[in-house]
Formats: C-alpha cells, sequence, structure tokens
C-alpha cells in the first residue's frame, strides 16, 4: 500500500514538473521575453560620433519603416499584387507554344493609330523590331505580338502618359488575355510612392521592364531591361571608352558619385549618407540638394556646402577618371547611371535593393559590377576599403567586361531588343538555347546564333589554339557540264599549299556535275556539293567543311601557291562578298589581312540567276553605305599597307623614300 501511494506521488510530482518546465515556458516567452523584446527594440545604442551622423535616419525612424508619408512594406506588397494579378505566370502556362511550331519565332506589330502620339524611345522599339529577322506583318504567322500603343512611360504625371489602355487592349482581338504578348515599360508608378502600378492589366502578357522589382518579377516569363534615355542611339552606339589595358589600371580616382542628393522621399537613405565617404582625393562623392521644387523647404545645413561642392567637379571628367562608379537606386531602382559607366569602363558599385538587373537570365552580373546592398549607416564607410581590396589583375577583367556587355547588348536599341526577343526565343526550345558561356563571352550571344550550334567547340572563338589549316571554298558556274579549265587549274594551285585541308566546289550549275573521273588528282579530298544558284551560298556553314578557316575562291580566280597562306575573301562583282567582310569585321573587330583587286574577269551564271558581269564602283558604294545603315556604323576596320613588287609591280624605292616613317615600328 504504501509502495502503491509512493509511485503515485512520484507520478504526480513528475506530471507537475513536466506542466511546470513546458506550460510555464510557452507562458513565459510570451509574457515575459516578448516585454524584453520590446525594452530591447527601444534601448537604441548611443555612439560617441551621433553628431557626426545627422543625416542618417533617427532610431525612431527606423522602428517606424522611416518616413511615414511613405507606405508600409506590407502596403508596397499589396500594391504590387493588384498589379500582377498573374504572379504566378511562367511560359509553361501563361505562353502558348503551339502559335510558334508551324512557323517559327514570329513577331507580329500592331497597326499604328493615327490618333496616338508614340515618343521617340517606343519608335525606336517597335523600328528595331520590324527591321529584324524575326518580324512578320501577317498576325496569323505571329508567335509573339507587340502593341503599337506606348507603354514606356506610365507615370501618370508625365506628358507622354496614354490613358485607357485597359479599354483599348480589351478591344484588340488578338489580345487574348495578354497570351503571347510583349510589353515594354521603363516608368512605372509616380511621386511619392513610386510603386510598379502601370495603370492597366498585363494579363498574361510578358513584362519587358525597366527599375524591375525581385518580388514583382516572374523567373522564367518577365525580363528586366536597363533604363535608357530618349537619345540613345537606334543601331550601332557609341564605342567604350577603355582604351588601356594596363595593370594595374591607371586613373585618376578610385571611387566616384556625383548626383542628386533627395532630401526626403524613397531614394534618399543612401544618397544623404554618401558625403561621409568623400575625401577629396581619390574619393570623390558629391550631391547637390537642389532637386524638385520645394528643395528648399526640406535643405539642411548641409545643403549649401554640398551645392558649392558639386559644381566644383565635372561628371563627365569624374566617369571617365575613376576606377569604380557607385550606382545607387534613384526614386526607381534602375537609373541612367549605369549604362554610362558601363561605356566609361567605370565598374558599377550597384547599392539598389530588390532590383532585378538587366538579362540578369542571361548576363552574369558578378563578373561586371559590384553587386551590393543599400548599405545601413555603419556600413557605407567600408565600400571604399572593400573596393580598394579587389586584385588589380581582376580590376582589369571587371573593365573589360564592362566594355563587352556595353558592346554586345547595351550600346543601342536595336541590341537591347534583339536580346530581349533572343532571351525569349531561347525559352521556346531549351534544348537549343545559348549557354550563359556563350551569353558572357566575345562576340556575345548575338552573334552565336543557335541554329548553327550552341556547343562552343564548333565556334571558332573559344579555344586558344585554332586550326593552321583551312578548306578552300570554290563556286563554279560554268555553263558548260564538265569544269572549265581555270577550276581545274585552280584546284591544282589550292591543293599544293601545305595549309590546305580540303577542297570543296559548290556546283552552281544548271546540269549536274561531272563524275569523279573528270576531276583532277589532288593531295587533299575534294568534295562536291549541290548549289541553289544562289549568290549567298557561296557563305552557308556547310558540315562538310571541318575547319575553322575558309577561303572563298571563284573559279576564275588566279591564285598562286605562295599567296594561300593569306586568309582572304575574293570578291565576285556582287554584295554578298562587302557583307561578309563587313560580318566578320563586326564580330571580330580585326582588319582584314589583304583585300586585293588583280584582274575583272566576266562572271559566268546560269540565265536563271543572271547579274551583271561587273558592278560599277559607283553600286560597290552604295551598297557599302546600305551594310553601314544596316549595322547603323562603319564596322570595317582599316589594315595595315601591303607592299608587294612582284605580285603588284609597286615602286616600293619611291614610297620608301617618300614615306620614311612606313618601316618605323
Amino acid at each position: 500500500m504504501q509502495t502503491r501511494k509512493k509511485y503515485i506521488f512520484l507520478t504526480f510530482l513528475a506530471s507537475w514538473l513536466l506542466l511546470f518546465f513546458f506550460g510555464g515556458d510557452q507562458l513565459h516567452r510570451f509574457a515575459f521575453f516578448s516585454r524584453r523584446k520590446v525594452e530591447a527594440r527601444r534601448n537604441w545604442p548611443h555612439w560617441t560620433d551621433r553628431s557626426l551622423l545627422k543625416s542618417f535616419a533617427d532610431p525612431e525612424e527606423l522602428l517606424s519603416d522611416g518616413d511615414p508619408s511613405l507606405p508600409s512594406p506590407r502596403e508596397r506588397q499589396a500594391a504590387r499584387l493588384s498589379v500582377y494579378k498573374n504572379s504566378r505566370c511562367r511560359m509553361e502556362t501563361c505562353f502558348d507554344f503551339s502559335r510558334c511550331e508551324k512557323h517559327g519565332f514570329k513577331v507580329f506589330t500592331y497597326p499604328r493609330e493615327r490618333d496616338q502620339p508614340l515618343s521617340e524611345s517606343y519608335s525606336k522599339i517597335l523600328a528595331s523590331i520590324e527591321r529584324s529577322r524575326y518580324y512578320t506583318p501577317n498576325p496569323e504567322e505571329a508567335c509573339l505580338f507587340i502593341l503599337s500603343i506606348d507603354t514606356l512611360d506610365r507615370d501618370h504625371l508625365s506628358g507622354q502618359y496614354v490613358r485607357n489602355v485597359d479599354e483599348k487592349i480589351r478591344s484588340f482581338p488578338l489580345w487574348n488575355g495578354g497570351r503571347n504578348h510583349l510589353i515594354f515599360n521603363l516608368y512605372s508608378g509616380t511621386w511619392p510612392n513610386y510603386t510598379e502600378d502601370l495603370g492597366f492589366d498585363i494579363g498574361q502578357a510578358i513584362l519587358a521592364k525597366a527599375s524591375f522589382y525581385t518580388e514583382s518579377f516572374r523567373p522564367g516569363f518577365d525580363i528586366s531591361i536597363p533604363l535608357f534615355s530618349k537619345d540613345h542611339p537606334q543601331r550601332g552606339g557609341e564605342k567604350g571608352w577603355l582604351y588601356q589595358d594596363s595593370i594595374p589600371p591607371k586613373k585618376k580616382y578610385l571611387l566616384v558619385f556625383k548626383g542628386k542628393r533627395y532630401l526626403t522621399g524613397i531614394g534618399s537613405g543612401t544618397r544623404n549618407a554618401l558625403h561621409h565617404i568623400h575625401n577629396g582625393k581619390d574619393i570623390i562623392s558629391l550631391t547637390t540638394c537642389k532637386h524638385g521644387k520645394d528643395w528648399e523647404k526640406h535643405k539642411d545645413t548641409r545643403c549649401d556646402k554640398d551645392n558649392v561642392d558639386y559644381e566644383k567637379f565635372d561628371y563627365q571628367e569624374l566617369l571617365h577618371n575613376s576606377t569604380f562608379c557607385i550606382v545607387p537606386r534613384g526614386r526607381r531602382l534602375g537609373s541612367f547611371r549605369f549604362l554610362e559607366a558601363l561605356q566609361a569602363a567605370c565598374i558599377p558599385v550597384l547599392l539598389s535593393d530588390g532590383w532585378e538587373l538587366p538579362f540578369a537570365e542571361a548576363i552574369d552580373w558578378g563578373k561586371a559590377a559590384v553587386v551590393g546592398e543599400e548599405p545601413a549607416p555603419w556600413f557605407l564607410p567600408q565600400i571604399p576599403s572593400a573596393v580598394r581590396c579587389i586584385h588589380p589583375e581582376r580590376v582589369l577583367a571587371f573593365q573589360q567586361q564592362t566594355q563587352f556587355l556595353w558592346d554586345a547588348y547595351f550600346s543601342s536599341v536595336d541590341k537591347i531588343v534583339h536580346t530581349t526577343l533572343e532571351i525569349i526565343k531561347d525559352r521556346l526550345l531549351p534544348h537549343r538555347s545559348r549557354s550563359r558561356f556563350l551569353w558572357n563571352t566575345l562576340p556575345g550571344g548575338l552573334l552565336a546564333l543557335p541554329n548553327f550550334s550552341t556547343h562552343p567547340g564548333d565556334f571558332p572563338f573559344y579555344y586558344l589554339h585554332p586550326s593552321e589549316k583551312f578548306t578552300a571554298f570554290i563556286r563554279a558556274v560554268s555553263p558548260g557540264g564538265s569544269p572549265s579549265q581555270p577550276l581545274l587549274r585552280l584546284i591544282q594551285a589550292v591543293s599544293r599549299s601545305q595549309y590546305c585541308a580540303q577542297i570543296v566546289v559548290l556546283w552552281s550549275c544548271e546540269k549536274p556535275p561531272p563524275p569523279s573521273g573528270k576531276w583532277p588528282q589532288s593531295t587533299v579530298p575534294v568534295t562536291i556539293i549541290q548549289g541553289r544558284e544562289k549568290l549567298s551560298d557561296r557563305f552557308f556553314p556547310y558540315a562538310t567543311i571541318q575547319t575553322d578557316a575558309v577561303l572563298s575562291l571563284d573559279e576564275h580566280t588566279s591564285l598562286s601557291t605562295s599567296e594561300v597562306r593569306l586568309w582572304l575573301v575574293d570578291g565576285l562583282a556582287a554584295c554578298e562578298d562587302i557583307l561578309m567582310n563587313v560580318l566578320v569585321a563586326a564580330v571580330t573587330k580585326l582588319p582584314p589581312i589583304k583585300v586585293t583587286q588583280r584582274k575583272q574577269h566576266k562572271d559566268t551564271v546560269s540565265q536563271q540567276n543572271p547579274s551583271p558581269p561587273c558592278s560599277p564602283p559607283a553600286k560597290r558604294q552604295d551598297c557599302l553605305n546600305q551594310l553601314a545603315d544596316w549595322f547603323g556604323y562603319m564596322p570595317l576596320v582599316s589594315s595595315q599597307l601591303r607592299l608587294d613588287p612582284v605580285l603588284f609591280k609597286d615602286q616600293v624605292s619611291v614610297l620608301r623614300k617618300k614615306y620614311p616613317r612606313l618601316e618605323k615600328p
């Protein structure tokens, strides 16, 4: 009996202890610890140098999420959800792939409305699309649709804001809830909150937007584009400004910033604190309070000094002579400063929380920019020491990558639009899409077409030691059924070269090619390909060609074996030879080794494809002018002079006396 009472007592005691430790602990957490947490939040630390940090937010402001006039994070999230109602859209759920199966990737732009003006930037975007190889005027063939309504500026205070967009797009029979549509936008929201409200329901459309917030971005569906001005060139664009690849990089300044300060509102936090890193020597950080109509109402004691110092330095001079450029957020996440820094080879130091960087789906920004966060007050002074620790070799690699990205994807509206289209096209056929390696390595994704190959080994740009052999590619247009004597002599001459790996004859004649017994004996293999009687056939990447270098010849070309080592494109009396030279120069940024004109001959072609025997110089010049217009600039690079007294009877002795500096290194 006593034992039984003893066990009952021990059981009761154990139950009471368990209740105390677990149940009491929960009450303890809810009451005592919550009270301690509130007290800890209120007891904000006091720094001894607090007087030096007056421009920073007070603890009370931090606890209340800053400016009380601004929306809270919860309110901002609710606003974004109301704008992007189809926030779960992906290519698999909101894109009709069947529209792209029959005719491939074709893009249709809606017809212009006479009473609907277009901004200069949107006109450039539409022009770029309509000039691209993907454009179709037939909506039945289209895989992707572009609105003719200008949606770039959705700030309702702007003069370019288009009203009643919802009503207009719902009246379009092709709209279909936005499916298979692409919408471009540069500015969204307005003062003071600058939310991402576009003012209309985009539905299931793909959004190509500047200043894209990561919480609104739909991965694998939307595309983040850079913010560019109305003066951004349509085609071509200026080159980058990195002229010397020196280690260590020799620039006057290490880190610079010059811009508006924003006394209140969104974007003011970081900019108000940037003056703390200014040392007046290798770190220049200048801000001005002169922004907006009411800036004097909000000016503080620093404004007068900041405004005076701001005028002492030229923005372009700082941009061109600094290694790093601070790129903080503006009122919106992106700014024009981003592209300006890329062009100037000033490595961007990005301080913009939540910004989905432009084309981040394809571009590795870790190789071209220092990607940070909007720093806390005590962290901002650490930025100069952080960039000083970057090794000079890596700094040079950063600078070189900024130049590559600028030239490949951002220097013109054409390249921005084409990059957007190519990213969407890659999503349609993932097994034939470009790898990030192709996007982030010269010559870039726009020039490495997946229709040819997606393997880097198939391109001559991605390995160190290309083969020293070449393929002689000869276009035959003899009207007879047997090879002409000039063609036979040319095959024999080329085959004697130690650098020739194979000879490919493109038979562009009406009659079939002769049997193998009528071709000359050669130490290298000779392959005959039936052509389509088109001038462009000679530049098609045939699978038969096994080498990187291709010596493109005409059957009437007179060539000696000593010349064969020079990789040249010998022209026909048409435009495609100039196009090939221009294209090669645009991709490689290198001059031709030799472009020579020996003697003119009559180019014999079939009756089905007649052409003049020799294009006059005026037509050749028109062709060159047209190509320069297509590219937006002249891609050809000047080559060095070659003196050849044997082949060309040059008066070398006379030229050496006339140009004595020619032989100097």
